[in-house]
């Protein structure tokens, strides 16, 4: 007798008399109801039947069911791949945007899906990535900013994203750190002062917020120690002279 806790099984089982492997691959064992069948609506049963037939996969391209498409597309040979760049689902396009080569890319980098677009991005070679500085979703161009060649990032220095501008103000060259000096982003302006050459370091000096002043304190020369001294914020003052005293320590005893 069954035990009336035993769980009923609920795996999908397609209707195996209409299919057209009936007579060649099911009587041989080569698909199996419940496991692997590419007529189930299982997602699990039809990987593993593509998995053993994947040259079969080309005759589900136009496939009515999404998924079915979107998995035979993992198994299709690379040349039969183009004809799915237009298909409606973006389960497909994202399968296409990983297996495409790479000059096929930009015939997706307008695609109506993120996600199509993120892979695209990681993907196109750095010399055209920088079509999708102007992506209209954040995330894109995140991906963007991280790929993107550093001599070409001033293009992002003003995005509208504050994530965005992070990543270009930890891989700008220090050259061009003064574009984001003024930016919006508390966060980001320490992150200009952390990298940005000393010498450059008086145009932050006078930075509204004072955690700002305080990183310039903990890299500036004498100079603009002295000038720091008189800063409103007691923590700033005390860092100033604190390295104040331990460079004019350090010129003393060197000499």
């Amino acid at each position: 007798m069954l035990s009336a806790n035993l769980e009923p099984d609920l795996t999908p089982l397609a209707e195996c008399s209409d299919c057209q492997f009936h007579d060649s691959l099911l009587v041989v064992g080569h698909c199996v109801p419940g496991d692997r069948c590419v007529a189930a609506n299982s997602g699990r049963q039809i990987d593993r039947f593509f998995k053993a037939h994947p040259g079969i996969a080309p005759q589900y391209t136009q496939d009515p069911f999404w998924e079915r498409r979107a998995i035979a597309a993992r198994y299709l040979p690379i040349h039969k791949l183009e004809p799915l760049l237009s298909d409606p689902d973006e389960a497909v396009r994202r399968v296409l945007a990983y297996r495409v080569p790479l000059e096929w890319l930009t015939l997706l980098r307008n695609d109506s899906d993120r996600e199509v677009r993120i892979t695209v991005a990681d993907r196109l070679p750095e010399q055209e990535l920088e079509l999708m500085v102007t992506d209209r979703d954040y995330l894109v161009r995140v991906y963007v900013a991280r790929r993107l060649p550093r001599g070409r990032l001033f293009r992002l220095v003003a995005d509208p994203d504050s994530e965005v501008r992070r990543i270009v103000a930890t891989r700008i060259p220090r050259v061009s750190l003064g574009l984001m000096t003024h930016d919006a982003e508390v966060e980001i302006r320490r992150i200009v002062v952390q990298r940005m050459d000393v010498d450059d370091l008086v145009m932050m000096s006078q930075d509204p917020d004072w955690t700002v002043r305080y990183e310039v304190a903990l890299r500036a020369e004498a100079d603009l120690l002295q000038r720091m001294l008189d800063d409103p914020e007691q923590d700033v003052c005390l860092t100033a002279q604190q390295r104040l005293e331990t460079l004019t320590n350090f010129c003393n005893h060197d000499h």
